[in-house]
């Protein structure tokens, strides 16, 4: 209580000390700052860019009754929005999740593991594909401006800035209700992430690795979801993440001048402001393979591959299903081809091999092969056969389907998922590889003249046109025992197909994409079996095809001169009578898309005080969708206040350094004020408050101890005089 007291008085001389100087600094610190008429200090942001993949989706807009092109990707499908708001679409297809040809009126489109949503311009939203968990259940949802795509929900954010979100929610990744002041969303696989104006991050879901520690986030522009992880562009364009780092998906700390970002299954994808690509983390299947793009105005990540929409309306691509594997455009004096899972191998005239597609396991390093007469190529691995009955083989070798180095006088080979058959000079059959389904287990076979590999199971033509299979027959892919007649066989992922003397087909097996239905061809003189289709070559040199269409592996209705067809998991190959080769498969389709070309303009200004120094003040013209980034400078004497005019799609509009997302014509101004003059007369008069207080507190102690002394030796001789 005496400490109080002493302390009262001082705090009492601060305030008198305050009440005479702070009159007159406030008129003395007075100013007139000139701003336009529709200045404003603090603006609602509504727009930002975003990833577009299954685990985080690009926004779009609208901008003058065109559609801002872009992409989008799900676990193994691709989407494009064209500039007239149509969609297309190529991949896996086996929940319909590319069944948007008859989409209109389109302005984003976002793409989960197995599904695609469409943002229509009356702010309604369209779905298809898998629908387990009802994450396509948005038919009801109405005044949404932005869709997400995680792994198995659908996240849509209203123009109030509220969130809804149907689907999976097994981690919570669907509770975005009470969310307000909402800008962007992304979805991970199993988790929400979203954008407030205020540049903060707010997330839910699975937080198993730290993915929705994103509290103490701040200026951040835009955010991305992957697996297990988020991402986060900031505002001068560094990159922050945090969650699962085993791939190094997180190590972004050294990125500068990123101005969107997408975030794959267990990688990350940045685009620069110069129209280039980086990319960190999982690199199984080249996803990351992007250090050659230029020009490219969009990214998105699904699954396991790259997509990047260039500044012309065209497509690159890269990552699984999209390894080159159709590049023979150039190859010449070919005799053989063959088809594997996602690479393609080519015997010369002169007895080498060429080979192009996926090569993480160097099933395509063959450039030192020679002296071969057949080549054969399985799932990860490529086999060689040599003029001396003799095997070599590259690529994956887990289940030992390289091990061929004692084969002899073997007449013909084939390869399947993870084994590798060859058929002996004698009749019989030899197996190296995987046998769990016992694909292997041909050592009593006799009298063979041909034998196939497909995923799981080997089949074997007898002499007498009678055919024999082991191996896995889920799909009765095996059941070949009543067929006679036959003079080729071919064994797919899941079926097996045979050529009758006759020049009509057989084929039994897995026939959901109608790869089985080959009972009405006619004049056939080959057949292969792919991964989920059937090719037939007919006597003329043209080429019939039935089963799965949405990988582009079936348009093959223009070829003609062929003398040869082998078919991959995802591809076909011909080979024509001149030596050449043609290929049919998604790398092709995706070459034909142009998603079309629309140009916007940017006007730049700024008040007195300051300057717009990127990009140069005036007009300059982007193509729609493009992210630019902005930068205010102030003169000296001055600060950055914020950005005025077309602001909507601006990401922080009180941040001198930010982005803006070009959805349409836009002009806008960066304002600026005179900083206040310093005021020594208050800071004089803070510090002789300071000084007076600090004063009057010694002033007070001192005469306590005084005070405390002089009672003490009162004490003292009161107790001397009573001795």
């Amino acid at each position: 209580m005496k400490n109080r007291r002493m302390i009262i008085p001082a705090l009492l001389a601060i305030v008198l000390v305050l009440g005479l100087i702070l009159p007159a600094s406030v008129v003395g610190a007075s100013a007139t700052v000139q701003l336009p008429d529709d200045y404003a200090t603090t603006h609602s942001v509504v727009d930002n860019p975003s990833p577009a993949s299954t685990m985080a989706l690009n926004t779009v807009s609208v901008g003058q009754g065109q559609a801002t092109p872009m992409v989008a990707a799900g676990y193994y499908h691709t989407v494009g929005l064209e500039s007239d708001g149509t969609v297309v679409a190529v991949g896996d297809n086996y929940y319909e999740q590319c069944n948007v040809g008859n989409w209109t009126g389109i302005t984003q489109v976002a793409a989960g593991s197995q599904s695609t949503v469409g943002l229509k311009t009356d702010s309604t939203v369209v779905a298809v594909g898998e629908n387990d968990f009802g994450q396509c259940d948005v038919g009801s949802w109405t005044g949404i401006t932005k869709v997400a795509v995680g792994g198995y929900h659908t996240v849509g954010l209203k123009a109030d800035g509220t969130a809804v979100a149907v689907g999976l929610n097994n981690t919570k990744q669907c509770d975005v209700g009470g969310w307000t002041g909402i800008i962007q969303i992304t979805a991970g696989t199993y988790h929400t992430v979203g954008l407030k104006a205020d540049g903060t991050v707010v997330a839910v879901g699975t937080d198993i690795y730290g993915e929705t520690d994103v509290g103490g986030w701040k200026d951040i522009v835009q955010v991305a979801g992957g697996s297990y992880y988020t991402v986060g562009l900031k505002a001068d364009g560094t990159v922050v993440a945090v969650g699962d780092n085993d791939y190094g998906q997180c190590d972004v700390g050294g990125w500068t001048d990123i101005v969107q970002l997408a975030a794959g299954w267990s990688y990350t994808v940045g685009l620069k402001s110069d129209g280039t690509v980086v990319a960190v983390g999982e690199n199984e299947f080249e996803q990351c393979d992007v250090g050659g793009w230029m020009d490219i105005i969009q990214v998105a990540t699904g699954g396991w591959h790259t997509v990047g929409l260039k500044s012309d309306g065209t497509v690159v691509i890269v990552g699984y299903n999209y390894h080159g594997q159709c590049d023979v455009g150039g190859w010449m004096d070919i005799t053989k081809v063959a088809a594997g899972g996602y690479h393609t191998a080519g015997l010369k005239n002169d007895g080498t091999v060429v080979a192009v597609g996926y090569n993480y396991y160097g099933q395509c390093n063959v450039g030192g092969w020679t002296g071969i007469n057949q080549t054969a190529a399985g799932w990860r691995h490529t086999v060689g056969l040599k003029n001396d009955g003799t095997v070599v083989a590259v690529g994956y070798n887990d289940q030992g389907q390289r091990n061929v180095g004692n084969w002899m006088d073997i007449s013909q080979v084939a390869a399947g998922g993870w084994h590798t058959v060859g058929l002996k000079n004698d009749g019989t059959v030899v197996a190296v590889g995987d046998n769990y389904y016992g694909q292997c287990n041909v050592g009593g076979w006799t009298d063979i003249i041909q034998t196939a590999a497909g995923f799981g199971h080997t089949v074997g033509l007898k002499n007498d046109g009678t055919v024999v299979a082991v191996g896995d027959s889920e799909h009765r892919q095996c059941g070949v025992g009543g067929w006679t007649d036959i003079t080729k066989v071919s064994a797919g992922s899941g079926h097996t197909v045979g050529l009758k003397n006759d020049g009509t087909v057989v084929a039994v097996g897995w026939n959901d994409l109608g790869q089985c239905d080959v009972g009405n061809w006619t004049d056939i003189i080959q057949v292969a079996a792919g991964g989920w289709h059937t090719v037939g070559l007919k006597s003329d040199g043209t080429v019939v095809t039935v089963g799965d269409i949405h990988f582009g592996q079936c348009d093959v209705g223009s070829w003609t001169d062929i003398t040869q067809v082998a078919t991959g998991e995802i591809h076909t190959v011909g080979l024509k009578n001149d030596g050449t080769v043609v290929a049919a498969g998604i790398e092709i389709e995706l070459a034909k898309w142009n998603l079309g070309v629309v140009k916007y303009t940017l006007t730049v200004s700024s008040t007195s005080g300051g300057s717009v120094t990127t990009p140069d003040e005036g007009v300059s013209t982007y193509n729609a969708g493009m992210v630019v980034r902005l930068v205010a400078k102030p003169e000296k004497g001055y600060r950055f206040v914020n950005w005025t005019g077309d602001v909507d799609n601006i990401a922080n509009v009180n941040a001198a350094t930010t982005l803006i997302t070009l959805h349409g014509d836009y002009a806008i101004t960066a304002n600026f004020e005179e900083k206040p003059p310093i005021n020594w007369i208050l800071i004089g008069g803070i510090i002789a408050a300071v000084v007076v207080a600090a004063g009057l507190v010694i002033f007070f102690v001192r005469r306590r101890r005084a005070a405390q002394t002089k009672r003490q030796g009162r004490r003292r001789a009161a107790r001397g005089k009573r001795r």
